[in-house]
C-alpha cells in the first residue's frame, strides 16, 4: 500500500484549506501508529500483559516474564524497586479502583505512594490510562513530592563567554528559578562554564539556585566532586536492555554513579523519557509508556530522588504520535506517583506552533511540579547550545502574565530592568575577580559592559578561544575547588557572594539538598518533601500562593495604573460659549463632541491632541467650501447619540459625533440615534489624515454629493492593547454626563 502525502504537501483547490496547510503547526511531524517500531505512545499488542508472583520472598515473574528470562531491566526492579510487603494488595485491585484513590483529595498522597510501590510496570500503565488528561493534573497537584512549585533554567550561550554566563546566571536567579544549567559546545570549555554559572546563581539578590553542567558523566562527576556544580540530572536510563547496552551503561553501573555524585554531597536525579528507545532503534515493539514505567522504576530502584522526565529532547516523537502530549503528562505523574521529585520537561522545541507548545506547557504549569520546565531557556533560543528551547528569554513576559492571568505560582516573578542591570553587572565583575584571581585569561571591562546589556553572544565581543581552553584544562589539572572560588571573591571585595557560596557548600556536607525534590530558598535554607511535603487533599489544602507571593505575581512592569489614565495635568482646549442654537446655514458641519473633550480630556486613546483632532477634521471639511460649527454635548457620552444630537442642530442635517477617546461617527438628521453615515468604532487606527478625511465625506454628504465611505481599517488585535485605556477614558468622560443639560457652544482656545 503506497503511503499517503500529508495534506500540507498536496496542492489545495480551496484558498481555505491552502491557507491553514502554511500555519506552523502543519511544519511538525505527524504520524500514525506502528507498534512494531515502538512508535505507539499509550499501547502496544506486544506489552506483557500485568502480573507478579512471589515465592518465599522472591519475583519470580513479573509481568508475564518467568524469573528465568528476566532482562536487566526485570532484575533490577524485581529486586530494588518494588516494595513487596505492598504488592499483594496493590496487585489485587483493579486499575480503574487505584486510579480513583490517586485522584480522591479524601485518600491521602501517602497511601497512593504505596500502593504505587507494589505495583509492576505493566499494572502502572494501566492505571494511567485510566485517567484523561483533566484527572491527570489534577492527581500531578496531588502527588508532586514538594508543596512549593518551582522551575529550572538553560543558561548558555555559543561564544560560551563567562561574563555572559555569570549574568544570565544571575538574572535567572533574581527571576526566580532555582535550578541553572548550563552545557557547552566544545567540552573542554566545561570548568569556564561551571565557574561562571556558579558565580552567577550567587550574585542576585532575591533569588538562590543550585548548578549543574551537562556534559560526559565522568566529567560532570569531577566538576561535581570539585563544588564547581551541586547537582547532577545527566544519568540517563532507558526501558530495554539492548538501549541500554547501546549506551555502554547498566541499572548497575546508572546507581553506582547516583550514589558517587550522592556521597559527595551533591544533588542528583536520572534522565528518562517517552522515545529514547524508538529512536535508538532498540523499543522491542513496546509501547512507549510502558518502557519509561520501566525506566521510571530503575529509577527509584537505584535510590535517586528524583527524575527530569517529560520526553526531553525526544519530545517531538511522541508528539508526532496520537495522544502524545497526553502520554508527556502520564509519565510525568508516573515519576509523581512513584515518589521521585519530578522535573517535567517543557525544554526542548516541542512545536512549530505557538498555541500547541502552551496548550502541552498548561497539562504541567496548571497543577504545578517540583520544576516545569527542566530547562526554561533563559537566553535567546540562538544562544541554547541544548538544542533551542520550548520557551525562551523572549517569551519571559509571557510566561509572567500567564502566571497572573491564573493566579498559578509557575515558579518566577515579574522583575523590572534597573534590578536586573544591577544584578548582572555584578555577576559580571564578581566573575572578572574570580577569574584575574585564579590567573585565568582576562575579562575585560569591555566584556563586562557588553553583559550587562546583552541580547544575546553577538552583542559580545570575542575571546581567545585557545586560551581559555588551555586554562580550562589547567584548572582542573590544578584541582582548583568551590573554595577557592569562595576566597576569591572574598579577597576582591564580594564577601557577601563568598558567604552564600559557603553556605551552599556547607549543604553539601549536611545533605540537606539531597532530600528528596530539595530547593534552596534566598534565605539559604532549603525546601523539601521532607520540610515541606505535598499536603494536597482536595480544595482548601496543599500549596496556595501566600498574599505576599500572589502580590509579587500580579506585579508585573507593563501593568498601568488606571488611575493615572487621562489624568495627565494640562490646559483646557476648548471654551464654552453659551447654549447652542440651531443652525440656518445649508453649508453647517457639526462637530460634536463629548463632555469630556478638549477639557477633562485633552487627547485621544492613541495619544492625538484633540486640538490637533478638530483641526484636522475642519481642514477636511473647509476643504470641501463648507464651515465647521463645534458644540458639545453634555447629557451623554455615547458616540451615536453625541452624533446624533449634532445632526439635529446642524444646518445641513450632517455632523460629526466625536467621543474625547477619539471613537467617530458621521450622523444625518433624519436618521435613527444609532444609525448613521459612517461609523469609526476602532479609535486606534485613526490618524489625523484620517480625521481629515472623514470631515471632506461630511461635507460631501452636506452637499449632497456621491460619497466613497472611508475605508474603515479592522485590527483584531487593536482592542488586546487598548481596551484598558478606552475603558478608562470613557468612565472619565461618562463622569461629565450632566443629565438634561443642553448642547453648548464651544471654540478652539
Amino acid at each position: 500500500m503506497q503511503a499517503r502525502a500529508p495534506e500540507s504537501a498536496v496542492r489545495f483547490t480551496s484558498k481555505r484549506f491552502a491557507a491553514r496547510a502554511a500555519r506552523p503547526v502543519n511544519r511538525d511531524a505527524c504520524a500514525q501508529e506502528w507498534p512494531e517500531a515502538g512508535l505507539a505512545v499509550f499501547w502496544s499488542p506486544f506489552d506483557p500483559k500485568p502480573s507478579l508472583r512471589i515465592e518465599a520472598g522472591r519475583v519470580v515473574e513479573l509481568d508475564g516474564t518467568p524469573e528465568a528470562q528476566f532482562d536487566w531491566l526485570d532484575r533490577f526492579i524485581a529486586r530494588y524497586a518494588l516494595d513487596l510487603q505492598a504488592a499483594e494488595e496493590a496487585m489485587a485491585l483493579e486499575p480503574l479502583a487505584v486510579a480513583r484513590q490517586i485522584v480522591d483529595p479524601h485518600v491521602p498522597r501517602r497511601r497512593v505512594v504505596r500502593l504505587v510501590s507494589g505495583l509492576t510496570p505493566a499494572r502502572l500503565v494501566e492505571v494511567v490510562n485510566c485517567l484523561n488528561v483533566v484527572e491527570m493534573m489534577m492527581a500531578l497537584q496531588k502527588m508532586r513530592a514538594r508543596r512549593t512549585p518551582a522551575n529550572q533554567a538553560h543558561v548558555t550561550n555559543r561564544k560560551e563567554n563567562p561574563a555572559l554566563l555569570a549574568a544570565d546566571a544571575a538574572e535567572a536567579a533574581e527571576r526566580g528559578f532555582a535550578e541553572l544549567e548550563t552545557t557547552v559546545g566544545v567540552a573542554r570549555y566545561a570548568p569556564l562554564n561551571a565557574l561562571a554559572v556558579l558565580i552567577g546563581s550567587q550574585a542576585a539578590t532575591r533569588g538562590a539556585a543550585l548548578t549543574q553542567c551537562a556534559v560526559e558523566e565522568a566529567l560532570g562527576l569531577r566538576l561535581a566532586l570539585l563544588g564547581l556544580t551541586t547537582y547532577a540530572e545527566t544519568l540517563s536510563v532507558y526501558g530495554t536492555e539492548a538501549a541500554f547496552r547501546d549506551g555502554d551503561d547498566t541499572p548497575w553501573s546508572k546507581a553506582f554513579l547516583a550514589s558517587a555524585y550522592a556521597s559527595r554531597g551533591v544533588k542528583v536525579r536520572f534522565t528518562s523519557g517517552t522515545g529514547s528507545e524508538a529512536l535508538m532503534g532498540h523499543a522491542e515493539g513496546k509501547s512507549m509508556l510502558y518502557l519509561e514505567a520501566r525506566c521510571l522504576m530503575a529509577v527509584k530502584g537505584a535510590g535517586a530522588q528524583g527524575v527530569q522526565n517529560g520526553s526531553i529532547s525526544c519530545i517531538a516523537l511522541p508528539e508526532a504520535l496520537p495522544g502524545g502530549v497526553r502520554g508527556v503528562l502520564a509519565e510525568n505523574l508516573m515519576a509523581a506517583l512513584l515518589d521521585l521529585e519530578v522535573a517535567t520537561g517543557n525544554d526542548a522545541m516541542a512545536s512549530h506552533s505557538e498555541i500547541r507548545k502552551t496548550a502541552k506547557l498548561m497539562l504541567q504549569f496548571l497543577p504545578g511540579a517540583d520544576f516545569i520546565f527542566s530547562g526554561y531557556s533563559s537566553m535567546p533560543r540562538e544562544d541554547n547550545l541544548f538544542g533551542g528551547g520550548n520557551f525562551d528569554a523572549e517569551d519571559l513576559d509571557d510566561y509572567n502574565i500567564l502566571q497572573r492571568d491564573m493566579q498559578v505560582d509557575g515558579g518566577l516573578r515579574p522583575v523590572r530592568e534597573p534590578e536586573i542591570l544591577e544584578v548582572r553587572r555584578r555577576a559580571a565583575r564578581a566573575g572578572q575577580a574570580v577569574f584575574q584571581e585564579l590567573g585565568l585569561p582576562p575579562v575585560t571591562d569591555e566584556e563586562v559592559e557588553s553583559a550587562v546589556t546583552a541580547r544575546s553572544s553577538a552583542d559580545m565581543p570575542d575571546r581567545d578561544v585557545v586560551a581559555d581552553l588551555a586554562a580550562a584544562e589547567a584548572l582542573l589539572r590544578a584541582g582548583r575547588n568551590s573554595l577557592d572560588v569562595i576566597r576569591a571573591l572574598a579577597r576582591r571585595g564580594f564577601p557577601d557572594l563568598a558567604e552564600k557560596l559557603l553556605a551552599v557548600q556547607k549543604l553539601r556536607v549536611s545533605g540537606d539538598y539531597l532530600q528528596t525534590s530539595a530547593i534552596l530558598v534566598p534565605s539559604g535554607r532549603v525546601l523539601s518533601a521532607v520540610n515541606d511535603p505535598n499536603d494536597y487533599a482536595g480544595p482548601g489544602t496543599g500549596y496556595r500562593p501566600s498574599p505576599e507571593r500572589v502580590a509579587e505575581i500580579n506585579d508585573v512592569p507593563q501593568a498601568a495604573d488606571p488611575r493615572t489614565i487621562g489624568a495627565e495635568p494640562g490646559e483646557a482646549v476648548l471654551a464654552e460659549l453659551g447654549e447652542a442654537a440651531p443652525g440656518v446655514d445649508p453649508q453647517e458641519v457639526i462637530l460634536a463632541v463629548g463632555p469630556a473633550f478638549g477639557t477633562a480630556l485633552r487627547a485621544t486613546l492613541t495619544g492625538l491632541p484633540h486640538r490637533d483632532v478638530i483641526r484636522a477634521l475642519v481642514a477636511g471639511i473647509e476643504a470641501e467650501g463648507m464651515r465647521a460649527r463645534l458644540i458639545k454635548v453634555r447629557d451623554t457620552a455615547d458616540c451615536g447619540w453625541i452624533g446624533w444630537k449634532g445632526a439635529q442642530l446642524s444646518g445641513s442635517g450632517i455632523a460629526v459625533g466625536l467621543q474625547s477617546k477619539g471613537t467617530t461617527v458621521i450622523h444625518r438628521r433624519d436618521l435613527a440615534p444609532l444609525n448613521n453615515l459612517e461609523l469609526f468604532p476602532q479609535a486606534p487606527n485613526l490618524t489625523l489624515e484620517s480625521y481629515r478625511v472623514i470631515g471632506r465625506n461630511a461635507a460631501k454628504y452636506a452637499k449632497g454629493e456621491p460619497v466613497l465611505p472611508v475605508p474603515v481599517e479592522i485590527d483584531n488585535f487593536a482592542r488586546l492593547k487598548w481596551i484598558v485605556a478606552a475603558t478608562v477614558l470613557h468612565r472619565r468622560e461618562t463622569e461629565q454626563v450632566r443629565a438634561g443639560a443642553p448642547p453648548v457652544e464651544v471654540r478652539l482656545l
